[in-house]
């Protein structure tokens, strides 16, 4: 992977990470600054890893389900990755969860053309693999997510009646 590439998936990963873990700590009290920027990078490194790791999840879906098994791994290139900027930074609640869907479908597209090429298949088959990679991984990062919630929540303490 280039390094131009390898930064773009941070830099995503770090704006995606942001969007939906400062939401959740301003309404925490108390939490202090090494503690949010450690999840914040934490969080980034997740989110990079789940986004480098979605033109390969696709690649595998596409050789598992599709008659002509593609002969070379679908990667990155800089023009496919930097959209992904954008769609981290529209991750922000505030500023349009639909619009950052229709960014990420658009990204999606993307890919969908690249896998297409490299396995020599239709255009529907490919955008279906890459789909259902995309799905997978959001939700398996949407888990890991709630659970590093689960564990970082304070309770309340008891009162003794």
């Amino acid at each position: 992977m280039p390094a131009v590439v390898a930064i773009l998936l941070l830099v995503a990963g770090l704006s995606e990470a942001a969007g939906r873990l400062l939401p959740v700590v301003a309404r925490l009290s108390g939490v202090s600054h090494v503690r949010v920027v450690s999840l914040l990078l934490a969080g980034a490194i997740v989110d990079g890893a789940v986004f480098a790791l979605w033109p390969l999840s696709a690649w595998a879906v596409a050789g598992l389900v599709l008659p002509t098994a593609p002969s070379e791994a679908l990667v990155w290139t800089p023009g496919l990755a930097a959209p992904l900027v954008l769609a981290g930074i529209l991750a922000f609640p505030l500023l349009g969860p639909l619009l950052h869907l229709l960014l990420m479908v658009g990204v999606g597209a993307g890919l969908t053309g690249a896998l297409a090429r490299v396995a020599g298949v239709g255009w529907w088959e490919a955008a279906g693999c890459v789909a259902v990679a995309g799905v997978g991984l959001g939700v398996s990062v949407e888990a890991v997510r709630r659970l590093v919630v689960k564990l970082n929540t304070r309770r309340a303490p008891e009162t003794v009646a």
